[in-house]
Parts: C-alpha cells; structure tokens; sequence
C-alpha cells in the first residue's frame, strides 16, 4: 500500500477509518457504567439488612431499622407524630420503617456511587450509619440489650459486602485496572492505552476498543474487510449487546458477584424472618386455655347489634381491634417469665407473676376503648369483654399511701402512663387484663397482661405489656404523652359516629337507612339525634348495651330525592351533654365536633 493510500485512510475527512477494526467487529463496552455506583451502595444496604434480621432473630431482639424508628418516635414533636397517625392511622408504623428503608436505599445509593472512585468514603459511610444505630440503640434503654449485636452484624456485613463488590467492579473502586508484568492492564490494553495492534508480534490479541489507535501505514492489510463475527483475531468476536457493544470480563465478573451478594442477603434475610418459628417461637400462657370468670357476665342482650349492613359490629375482633402505640415491633414476652412490680407510695409493695394472676377471681368486663387521637368520625375506637383482676383490689393489697394520686405503669419497652388513682378506686370495672373476646390477649394488644380502665383515653389508662406500677403523684413524675404536651388526665368526650351511608358513597333515592356508634365511657348515652342537609334534628333509635362502659348502636329512616345530601349526628349523654358543632383538635385531650358525610341518591 502507497503512503499516499494510507494517509488518505486516516484523513478524518474521509470518515472514520476501519483500519485493524475489522467490519462486524464488536466494540467493548467500558465498565464500570454509571449505574455501577448505585447498584453496589444498594446491594451493600440489602447485605447488611439481611444480616441485621438474621442476627436479631438468632438473639430474638430487634433489628436496627426498628431502633432507628423507636428513636425516631422518640425524638419527633408531638405535632409531627399526631400528624403521622391523623395521615396513616394504623398504618403509620409500616409507613414510618417503609420511609427509613427507603432513606436508607437512596443513601446507599449514593455512597456505592462515591465509593467506587474513593472507597474510603463508603466504609465512613458504613461506620456512621452503624454509629446512629448504636446510638438509637442506646436511646432505646436496657429492655432490648441484644439490638446492638445486629448494628454490629449488619455493619461488617456490609463492609465485607463494600470490598468484594469494590473489587470485582475494579479492584481499586474505579481507577484504571493494575498493570500487569508485560505492562498491560487488565483490560488488555498497553501502557499507551492501545490495544493488540500494538501487540509484540506472537502475543494473543485482546479485545479491541475505541481507544485503538493506528499510525499510519502500520500493520498495512490489517484493515481489510473481514466477515461478520471475525474479529481478526482467529476466533468468533465476542459477543455484543445491544448497543453493538460487548461486556467485559471486568462486567461479568460484576455481575456474578452482584447476584452472589445478592442471594446471600435475601437467603439470610428470609431466615432471619423464619427463625423465631424455627427456634418454637415466643412461648404462650402457661395455661392451655384462660380460667373462667368467678362470676361471667351473662350474654349480651338481645337488640345489642342491629345486624345493618355496614354498622360497625358491637363486638371488635381482637385482629380489627385499633391499635396505637410506640412500640414499632410488637413486644413477644414469655408469660411464664412476666412478673408485674407493684411499689411506690405503698405500705406493702409485692411482685405478682402469671401464675398468682390466673389463680385469683378472675372478672368480666364490656368495654369501649378509643384512642386521643381518634378524629371527629373516626375509627380508633373499638369494644369487646375484658377478662382480668381489678386494678383497684392489687392497689389495695399494696396499700395506697395518702396523696399518691398517680399510677404510673410503664410498658415492657419503656413506655409510660399516668392513671388517676381516684379514678381506679372508684367503683368502675378497672382491670389489670389477660383476655379479650373470650380468648388470651395478643400480642399486638398487650399479651401476656395490660391495663384497661373505663372512661380514659388509652393514653392515660391502656398500658399494654405491663410490667410495672408505681404510685406516685402527678406533681412528681411525667408520663410518656404528659411530658410532651399531652393533658394530664384525660377523660373520653361524648362522640357520635355516621357509618351508613358511607361517606361519598352512592345509594337508591327514597327510603335511606342512617345508622352509627356513639360513645361516653362510664357516662353513657342517653339519646342520639341526626338530621340530613341542615334541617330538623330528630332521634334515632338506640340499641341495647350491657352498661354505661360500651358504645350504643343508632338507627334512623329518612326519605331523600336524587341528588347529593348530607346527614350530620350528635349524642346527649346522660350527664346532660349534648355534642357541639364547635370544632377542637385532638392534642392536648381529644377532638370534639359532630360528625357529617354526604352521600348521593340516584
């Protein structure tokens, strides 16, 4: 070939030149790519998750992202906390470890990004993110020691999961692949960044980029068009992908790590979720079944449950019961190991086990209990049979000492709450429960033993968990909700409720069925009235109830043309209280205003 050939070849404007590329032959595509940071910061996220669940479960403790969470609820105002469960209601626990997996995901995202050119900055990562789960750890206090082991856990297994995903991606977190002893680097390419054309004659080709370069006249032949899948190297070209690019073995090796990693945190994060079960899970009652009431209360009446399609039941199962409380995993304890401390401003303090509370009379109760921050028409309310010993009989065996005019009760997670004494010594069905609905509590709602008191909000009466009473005075000790601005007592305010119609939902023109709950624990309600688009109040019907301690069902009749109305309720308790149309938040002592929906008639 002439040198004025070869130079018109390499004239950029006669097109780029194809000389010792070979037509077909597929270009290698550069690794690491962008998404190669932010897969392995996930990855490592996913490895230490897993190995956080897995070594809680082994130790039956939480896992990191649940002391994460209690400490959040810890440190969160009052304002926001309110506005989490006005938001999420129930859900608002799944909603705030939804958020702190997802923080966590984009921050790891970021870091594996960072890592892969610096990776010293992805282990301080790793390090002070295992610094806040200590520390949130440590703020969660003495009842769950063994959270600690998981931050651990979770943060060498991300750190191992860091390096070996580092690695493969490089070796030094991006930089240009070490050189090998002929001056190479790893991806074959020579000390000026070329490829084989500037091989010694003899050595194997490599993979062939678009940093080759040629100097003209070279290799001359080299460029001459080759067939489809023939690299020049001999052998088949390797394969392209979709780009006409073909991975490189820095890429697959990538990519069997990252599925290695992978399956790892899933399979430990799996056995993490099945080895309580594996290991006989937490034990229950020592008893098979609950002892009967030494005196049970008779059925209920019969009219208690009206049986309209869409009123809520009388009777809430224990799994639609309302739960609201600061306990992000749901405390599992032994009920052969619980013991209940009574003490304080006692003559006789004593320790009272499972064993002791079953053997003594045991008595039934109907209850309705609501939540402070259960809105105007909301559903943080629920009422079953109570079975358990009164509150007021352990206060008298312990000997309440004059002026102790707060029980403070604290939870298996340190929760805490304030109960007027004067209000459990009253004469009301205050108990110290172990059953509801004719079966043992669950879990969820305070197994082995809580505390139920008729007439408060649960913030003020409903300690679940419980593992301690203190008798003290209001003037000396703050309780959880108190202390953040809560108020002090916090008796339940009349409420009524429209469940049919549904709000915003549509019905037949004519004859229209209205029907509701309307609650005042220990008060109870005297008379319910609606009326529909602002006209005349008249009453409803009301059911039948055990007592004064349960919600009452209601049911009206009216006629309604077509169009869009709304009806609106308010009861009269049997102090004489008749709901107001004024409006008040739920903070500090519970929400008031009546209730309206509107629905359609077509």
């Amino acid at each position: 070939m002439s040198a004025k050939r070869s130079l018109r070849s390499a004239d950029p404007a006669s097109g780029p030149s194809t000389a010792g590329t070979g037509e077909g032959t597929a270009r290698a595509r550069p690794f690491p790519g962008r998404w190669t940071g932010p897969v392995v910061g996930l990855l490592v996220v996913g490895a230490a998750l897993g190995a956080a669940q897995l070594a809680a479960a082994a130790v039956r403790s939480s896992p990191p992202v649940v002391a994460v969470g209690d400490a959040v609820v810890e440190l969160s105002p009052t304002w926001l906390v309110e506005t989490a469960i006005t938001l999420f209601g129930t859900a608002d626990k799944a909603v705030l470890l939804a958020g702190i997996v997802a923080v966590l995901a984009v921050s790891g995202g970021a870091l594996g990004a960072v890592a892969l050119r610096r990776p010293s900055v992805g282990f301080a990562g790793l390090a002070a993110f295992a610094a806040a789960g200590l520390a949130a750890t440590w703020l969660r206090g003495a009842d769950d020691p063994g959270a600690a082991l998981s931050v651990v856990c979770a943060a060498l297994a991300g750190a191992a999961a860091l390096a070996v995903l580092l690695r493969s991606a490089g070796g030094t977190g991006g930089a240009a692949p070490p050189a090998g002893a002929d001056g190479r680097d790893a991806s074959g390419r020579g000390p000026g960044g070329t490829g084989d054309a500037d091989a010694a004659p003899g050595t194997a080709p490599g993979p062939v980029t678009d940093a080759d370069t040629r100097t003209p006249g070279a290799d001359e032949g080299r460029g001459a068009r080759r067939p489809a899948g023939d690299d020049g190297s001999g052998g088949p070209s390797a394969p392209a992908g979709g780009d006409g690019s073909a991975p490189t073995g820095a890429g697959r090796r990538f990519v069997l790590t990252a599925a290695g990693v992978l399956a790892a945190s899933g399979a430990a994060g799996t056995l993490g979720l099945r080895l309580p079960a594996l290991l006989g899970g937490p034990p229950g009652l020592p008893a098979p079944a609950l002892p009967a009431a030494a005196v049970p209360l008779p059925a209920l009446p019969s009219g208690t449950d009206l049986g309209i399609p869409g009123l809520t039941p009388f009777s809430t199962p224990a799994d639609e019961f309302y739960r609201i409380d600061t306990a992000l995993a749901v405390p599992r304890l032994d009920a052969s190991r619980w013991v209940l401390r009574v003490h304080g401003r006692v003559e006789r303090p004593f320790e009272i086990d499972m064993e002791e509370l079953l053997g003594l009379p045991l008595v039934e109760a109907d209850i309705t209990l609501s939540c402070v921050s259960n809105p105007v028409g909301g559903d943080l309310v629920g009422n079953t049979r109570w079975l358990g010993y009164p509150l007021a009989d352990l206060l008298r065996r312990a000997g309440v000492r004059a002026g102790a005019d707060q029980i403070l009760s604290t939870s298996h997670d340190g929760w805490t709450c304030g109960t007027p004494t004067e209000t459990v010594m009253d004469g009301r069905d205050a108990l110290l429960a172990v059953g509801m609905g004719g079966r043992p509590l669950t879990h969820e709602h305070g197994f082995p033993a809580r505390m139920v008191v008729p007439g408060l909000f649960g913030y003020v009466s409903a300690t679940k968990w419980v593992t301690d009473i203190e008798l003290t005075r209001f003037a000396d000790r703050q309780a959880y909700w108190s202390d953040r601005g809560w108020a002090e007592r916090g008796p339940v305010k009349t409420m009524s409720r429209v469940d049919v119609p549904g709000d915003f939902t549509r019905t037949a023109a004519g004859d229209v069925v209205l029907a509701g709950v309307a609650w005042s624990q220990h008060t109870g309600i005297d008379a319910v009235e609606v009326r529909v688009d602002d006209g005349e109040w008249w009453p409803a019907e009301l059911a039948r109830t055990p007592g004064a301690d349960t919600w009452v069902q209601w049911v009206a009749e009216t006629r309604v043309g077509p169009g869009m109305h709304a009806v609106e309720v308010r009861a009269t308790d049997s102090s004489g209280y008749t709901q107001s149309s004024d409006e008040v938040e739920t903070i500090p002592d519970g929400a008031e205003g009546r209730h309206r929906i509107r629905f359609t008639a077509e």
